[in-house]
């Protein structure tokens, strides 16, 4: 009977490893994605919130006092809402936002922060700092411009040309 000798997956030839460089890179940037997003949800736990919906609340206090459209709130979300009214009602239920229709067309919703959610958001400045450097601060100022630039690089030809995110 003939022993089999097992060899550790990083010893492995990077062929056997991975069907391409593309899935090598695409499987690294989900891992990477993975290890850095569990470190913000941590963050966002403690407060009852989604990333999605701290996102959410970012983007209004930005745009405040404006509000935005809903669907100009949805297209500059970092990730796709697929349910960006549900997102939004758990956001009013909190009182962390307000919407309103306005009387010339009804079938627009526009989105506002409340001052609850300025309060929130407040409390969450200097922990989200901390978090994206505990998530990044590794790298120097050189590579994360290099890194910024690869990564809209990758996603432009995915992107439509008047993305918030381009």
């Amino acid at each position: 009977m003939a022993i089999e000798k097992t060899v550790a997956p990083h010893a492995l030839p990077r062929a056997t490893r991975f069907d391409s460089s593309h899935q090598e890179a695409y499987l690294n940037l989900w891992r990477t994605y993975d290890k850095l997003r569990s470190i913000e949800d941590a963050v966002f736990l403690r407060f009852e919130l989604t990333a999605q919906q701290y996102n959410t609340l970012r983007l209004l206090r930005g745009e405040h006092p404006q509000k935005l459209h809903t669907l100009v709130l949805a297209k500059r979300l970092v990730s796709k809402a697929p349910d960006i009214t549900r997102l939004l009602d758990r956001l009013e239920e909190r009182k962390l936002i307000s919407r309103e229709r306005p009387d010339d067309n009804r079938r627009v919703v526009k989105v506002g922060i409340t001052s609850q959610g300025m309060k929130l958001l407040q409390k969450l400045d200097q922990e989200v700092l901390e978090c994206s450097k505990k998530q990044l601060g590794h790298l120097d100022e050189s590579q994360l411009t290099q890194l910024v630039s690869l990564l809209r690089l990758a996603r432009a030809p995915h992107e439509e040309p008047d993305s918030f995110w381009r």
